[in-house]
């Protein structure tokens, strides 16, 4: 993803064309276009068009900027094993900079970013990963003698579209937490004028930000945002709603220690930690490594790492929620268990009840109509 190939791009190419020169077949392309269309909330039968949009583009430039991070989202976003078709439409974009990655560095680097945007003006992706400190006018984080905030200004003033990949870019994340002593803000805080696309999470899903590239690639603008700025199609809805472990909550079976007979049976982990009910993130349905598993489903809890101030919120990670919302009505994992066994109870009293009066109105019936015929 995002790399040098085997079979390199030609000037001039298109998509479809690359694709059918690295051996994927149109077959296989459709289907994952398809795909696409489900993870984007369009539906399977979109797949075409979005095929069709995307085996025409020619290969766009982006600009990758690494600010105030660890460089974990740009591990996660580029680590895979395949590679995949995924990673071979991220590779639709001409990835002109980015210092992780480049065999450039100091002066040659510089020019490099300046050259791609001079070029590319009013048509480059730029993608984002990390915050940006404000403190001391920005002292804390600066590259070749120049802050963070004056990159990504510069940065982002000539770009198409902006993606913020990750909870640092997002909203500063743990440099942001209490008492963030560098000011970290995230980057929809310093850029205005223009919509910023927040690929939430510490870190991220990278078939997030595949989606949300092709996306663009495809109808010219960035998909529907929640309030937080992140893709409606992977944050519009909780964790807690597509659990798996879902069942189990509902029937008041929960984990009260690790490696418990309930831990070993899967049930739900709501009372050592999980923040599934207040987390929006699409984890359950795009999981990790390549799709194999995610952090509930390997046992532990969700730390709600998609959620703002989620180090100050969430915290302690291992200690429990004070209420969930449950149908329709704010429950608590202690009384729920109860709450469901006296409803359970409740409802047979009343069928026992019911039962009754009906066996008494159809034997006091009965008896009406003997002694009619006697």
């Amino acid at each position: 993803m995002l790399v040098p190939r085997s079979i390199p791009w030609s000037r001039g190419e298109t998509l479809a064309e690359h694709l059918e020169r690295q051996g994927v077949s149109r077959r296989d392309f459709l289907a994952f276009c398809g795909q696409l269309g489900v993870m984007l909330g369009l539906g399977s039968l979109f797949g075409p068009r979005i095929a069709e949009a995307l085996a025409q583009q020619r290969r766009p430039s982006a600009v990758w900027l690494s600010l105030q991070e660890c460089t974990g989202c740009t591990e996660s976003v580029l680590r895979s094993a395949d590679p995949t078709i995924g990673e071979l439409v991220l590779d639709l974009l001409s990835l002109d900079f980015q210092e992780n990655l480049m065999a450039a560095a100091g002066q040659a680097a510089e020019d490099a970013l300046h050259q791609a945007m001079e070029a590319n003006r009013g048509s480059y992706i730029l993608l984002v990963t990390g915050g940006v400190p404000l403190a001391n006018e920005g002292i804390y984080t600066t590259i070749a003698g120049r802050t963070a905030k004056e990159i990504l200004e510069e940065a982002a003033e000539g770009a198409a579209a902006v993606i913020a990949i990750g909870a640092c870019a997002h909203w500063g994340n743990i440099q942001a937490s209490n008492p963030n002593p560098t000011g970290a803000v995230g980057i929809g805080e310093v850029i205005k004028g223009k919509p910023v696309v927040n690929i939430a999470g510490c870190p991220p899903i990278a078939d997030v930000v595949t989606a949300t590239v092709a996306h663009f690639l495809t109808f010219g603008r960035i998909p529907d945002l929640d309030a937080e700025g992140r893709p409606l199609f992977a944050y519009g809805t909780r964790i807690h709603d597509q659990c798996p472990k879902r069942a189990n909550y509902d029937a008041g079976q929960f984990v009260e220690a690790f490696d418990d007979e309930a831990a070993r049976k899967g049930w739900c982990l709501y009372k050592v930690g999980c923040k599934g009910p207040m987390t929006f993130s699409p984890c359950p349905i795009f999981m990790w490594n390549s799709r194999t598993d995610w952090p509930i489903g390997a046992g532990h809890p969700c730390i709600g790492c998609t959620e703002r101030n989620f180090w100050d919120t969430m915290t302690p990670f291992y200690g429990r929620l004070p209420g969930v919302a449950g149908f329709g009505v704010e429950s608590t994992a202690d009384v729920l268990g109860a709450a469901l066994a006296i409803g359970a109870a409740a409802g047979v009293a009343t069928h026992a009840i019911a039962t009754g009066v009906h066996r008494s109105r159809q034997g006091k019936v009965e008896k009406e109509a003997q002694d009619g015929q006697d």
